[in-house]
């Protein structure tokens, strides 16, 4: 026993815990997942941590059952005793927080959103002593409080907060993996029977002492309650009689003692276990609707099962869930239907229509209606896993076929957006069973085909997008060509058929070019539909017109997500950086301010590939890390797309190879060809940067044998560099056919002077002279600073051979100051040994990380320097404050610097880049 708190077994668990209390009053913080059977102690541990944080502020909640379909109902648990300071949090904080709890009405905030409201709040409140955050019982949270727990949870770096939660192993909860964890198990024979000997120091028989300590196996509720089922003969005299399985055997103990009790108390017992606030208010109203006794609650205090006070408390989950879970179907339905009496349907409307909705028999038009209107008062709050439970229960309380089949399609789009894929199915093949019209069905099927798409963006997803275009064409001609260019968007990240030929973007492309928009369309979506249509059937010069109309479009009209992505893909094809960079960064300074973090990380992602090719690679890198972080917030493992190119740039062979595979073993499963393009084309760069021109022209070769968006378009120059390395001169010339095909429909200057560039290489003479300085005065134009580096380099190498030795030093020194400047190294130690040729000595560079600080920190550094808060930098980045004057005074410790005013004579070029964005 650990001395002094009755935990048999539980030395090393309470040690951990001790630690955890230390180290937040040393203030750091902490975040640790108690996961285990049921009665293993979890909670019983959690009571010890509450006790030893006795210096610190404890916030202290436990997951309901019945409340898990509605949303932010156990964050509003958790924050209620923070909900005075809601005042001092940044407005878009407190606005999301505000419309999430349902104290005001307002557009649904995106839910990360509120986990940094929360996150602030917390920061806030731990500002004057340590805060200790409990949370027991997670797998019975509602889905909205647990991601914002997760994020919160995640997101923790400086302040003195420790976050502990608890939840059933078997069942656990995927929003907490990876999460540091401690596995709560049962306890060795020597423990279980001490445990079981001061619990019933009565106990002598000795079979029946190890038939307990058999069923048990170590679990501590087991030894507690197993015995309480036998009779006092049967503890004293050997029994055959047998114990329940493991399984269920706690639980059905409690079933046994609850069934014991009058019907009247039993009745009472599952009122308070369907009413999830625990208010005594709202339960005593019920049981008098329900013709209780005053007195219908003593006999199960009396028990020990439960505990009335300012909140009623059953004397642990599995009596809630034990009562619950034994109810008759008709005994749930009477308690429902009185608790939905005494609930009041102006304040509290929505738990009193799922009340109703528990409490009905058969299909109810009105309270399915009713139900809709409480979807979309949850979807008003960012409840979206409470707004699929109201309509699938709406779904299932419709008596009309056709319209329950349109619910049942609400519903699953519902589900689908809040990540239920299974329950999305289920709700799809019920509106299949519908009497359906054309226009339904085909919506039915573009459901479906989405939720492929969103399980994998693989092989499966354009051929079923397109039949679902297909279908929708002679019905809802603007749906259905916005379903051709997800279908489209689909075959792109399937890798241009390279996985899957028969259905690729020329398949999907002639589709939609049989369904034309509307005779001078200005719409997004038509511009870019018909712009990746023509250049997907007739080539990239046809398509690239109607392209550029749709980017200017959208520089006016951000758009729609799907439209976002797409004209991201479509800037980069068409070498035009300016807008690639100003539609990116708008975007990401848009979902910063406004905290719609879902679309954050892969806009990060995009930008970081424009400052990959601008040269930029600290920005680069504090995007990519910033993406890395979000995405572990919200659960998602991207292909390490913008990683793998900046290894290649960097010429970082180990971690290249370690990314690629990575991407490699991924896109199989995912039927993601577009991740198999990825490797060859930084394949590619990375041999090139290493002289290792046959594998660069294979690995080119590989990617421009098709029709790979964005990714032909940048091999094509590599695969032109190794060829005329290898004076492949055919292959070269070929390359370079196609290459200017692209480049001429461009116009712009990068694509200018990328074919310029090339052309040179394949040149002799005065011509070869021109085209390289022209390259040079084109990719200066446009500030694409590691294709310009590059092309001072192959410029230099040129003159060198053509023995214009001090020319060629002048070109050379300044691919060498450029690339070793931005980190590339293979590329800086190609120029180096250039120069070496030449006469000259060159010690060699390391790149400048803007003095040695990380890439966040220069984030910070910067953006203190232009006068930014700290709570306006936590809010950007998605930090607390605390977390924020945590990495500044690194910052100043590097810098040999005492204050903000000193930052602005400090050199942070790069993260001044990086903090504009």
């Amino acid at each position: 026993m650990y001395p002094g708190h009755g935990l048999y077994g539980r030395r090393a668990e309470c040690e951990l815990l001790d630690q955890v209390v230390a180290d937040v009053s040393a203030g750091d913080h902490v975040v640790l997942v108690l996961r285990g059977e049921a009665g293993e102690g979890k909670t019983a541990l959690l009571d010890y941590l509450a006790g030893r944080a006795a210096d610190a502020r404890i916030i202290r909640i436990i997951g309901v059952e019945s409340e898990m379909e509605l949303p932010y109902a156990g964050l509003h648990q958790f924050c209620v005793s923070m909900l005075d300071r809601l005042d001092s949090l940044p407005a878009p904080q407190r606005d999301a927080l505000r419309v999430a709890f349902g104290l005001v009405d307002g557009e649904p905030p995106d839910r990360f959103l509120v986990g940094l409201a929360v996150l602030t709040l917390l920061s806030n409140a731990a500002g004057g002593q340590p805060l200790v955050c409990i949370v027991d019982d997670v797998q019975w949270l509602d889905q909205a409080s647990t991601q914002a727990l997760s994020f919160v949870a995640r997101r923790l770096q400086a302040d003195p907060i420790a976050l502990v939660f608890a939840l059933l192993e078997p069942e656990g909860d995927i929003e907490l993996a990876g999460l540091p964890e401690l596995l709560v198990r049962g306890l060795d024979d020597r423990d279980a029977r001490a445990l079981l000997a001061s619990a019933v120091p009565t106990l002598r028989d000795e079979p029946v002492r190890d038939r307990i300590l058999a069923e048990a196996r170590g679990n501590p509720l087991a030894l507690l309650e197993l015995p309480t089922e036998l009779t006092s003969t049967e503890l004293e005299l050997p029994t055959t009689r047998p114990l329940e399985s493991r399984s269920g055997r706690v639980e059905q103990t409690y079933v046994r003692r609850v069934r014991a009790l009058p019907p009247e108390t039993q009745q009472f017992l599952l009122l308070a276990a369907v009413e999830p606030v625990g208010d005594p208010t709202v339960l005593w109203r019920a049981a008098a609707g329900l013709d209780l006794g005053e007195d219908a609650d003593a006999p199960a205090e009396a028990a020990g099962l439960i505990t009335m006070g300012s909140r009623v408390r059953f004397a642990h989950p599995l009596v809630r869930s034990a009562v619950h879970r034994s109810a008759r179907r008709e005994e749930l339905r009477q308690v429902h239907r009185a608790l939905a009496d005494v609930t009041d349907r102006e304040t509290d409307p929505d738990r009193r229509a799922w009340h109703l909705a528990a409490a009905a028999s058969a299909p109810d038009e009105s309270l399915a209606t009713e139900l809709e209107r409480s979807a979309n008062r949850a979807r008003a709050r960012g409840g979206a896993a409470a707004a699929a439970a109201f309509l699938q229960r709406a779904t299932e309380l419709t008596p009309d076929r056709s319209r329950r089949g349109r619910r049942a399609v609400a519903a699953a789009q519902a589900a689908l957006a809040a990540g239920a894929p299974d329950v999305a199915d289920d709700l799809i093949a019920t509106a299949e069973m519908a009497h359906l019209d054309g226009l339904e069905l085909a919506r039915v099927e573009r459901v479906r085909a989405d939720l492929v798409f969103a399980r994998s963006r693989g092989t499966d997803a354009p051929e079923l997008l397109l039949h679902a275009a297909n279908r929708l064409a002679p019905l809802d001609v603007p749906m259905a060509r916005e379903t051709y260019l997800e279908a489209l968007v689909a075959a792109v990240f399937a890798g241009a058929g390279r996985l899957e030929p028969e259905h690729g973007m020329r398949t999907v492309a002639e589709a939609a070019r049989s369904v034309p928009a509307e005779p001078g369309s200005k719409d997004p979506v038509d511009l870019l539909l018909d712009g990746l249509s023509l250049q997907f059937t007739r080539g990239y010069a046809a398509g690239a017109p109607t392209l550029w109309d749709a980017v200017e479009a959208i520089r006016g009209h951000p758009g729609s997500t799907l439209v976002c992505l797409t004209c991201s893909l479509v800037t980069m094809e068409l070498w035009e950086g300016a807008a690639w960079r100003e539609l990116l960064g708008r975007h990401v300074r848009g979902s910063r301010e406004s905290g719609l973090l879902s679309l954050l990380p892969m806009a990060l992602d995009y930008l970081a590939s424009f400052h990959i090719q601008a040269g930029d690679f600290v920005t680069a890198t504090a995007l990519t890390e910033e993406a890395a972080a979000l995405n572990a917030a919200i659960r998602v493992v991207p292909p390490p797309y913008s990683p793998t190119m900046l290894a290649a740039w960097r010429g970082d062979q180990p971690e290249t190879a370690r990314l690629t595979e990575i991407g490699i073993q991924d896109a199989f499963p995912r039927g993601e060809g577009s991740a198999l393009v990825l490797t060859e084309y930084a394949a590619a760069v990375l041999d090139n940067g290493l002289g290792r021109w046959a594998t660069a022209l294979a690995a080119a070769q590989r990617v421009t044998t098709g029709d790979e968006f964005v990714a032909k378009s940048w091999a094509l120059p590599e695969l032109v560099e190794s060829a005329a390395r290898l004076e492949e001169w055919d292959v070269g010339a070929a390359a370079l056919r196609q290459l200017t095909e692209r480049t001429q429909a461009s116009g712009t200057s990068w694509a200018l002077g990328t074919e310029a560039r090339a052309r040179a290489l394949l040149s002799h003479g005065p011509d070869a002279d021109r085209l390289y300085r022209a390259a040079i005065e084109r990719l200066a134009d446009c500030r694409m600073n590691a294709h310009l580096a590059r092309a001072h380099l192959v410029y230099g190498e040129w003159l060198r051979r053509e023995n214009r030795r001090g020319e060629a030093r002048d070109q050379l020194r300044r691919a060498h100051d450029m690339l070793s400047h931005m980190g590339a190294g293979a590329f800086a130690e190609r120029a180096r040994n250039e120069l070496l040729a030449t006469g000259e000595t060159v010690r060699k560079r390391t790149p400048d990380t803007a003095l040695d600080l990380t890439p966040q920190e220069s984030l910070i550094a910067a953006m203190a320097r232009d006068g930014k808060t700290n709570q306006e930098i936590g809010a950007e980045l998605f930090i607390s404050p605390r977390t924020v004057e945590w990495h500044l005074r690194k910052v100043f410790a590097k810098l040999a610097i005492g204050s903000r005013r000193e930052l602005r004579d400090t050199p942070l070029e790069a993260a001044v880049t990086a903090a504009s964005i």
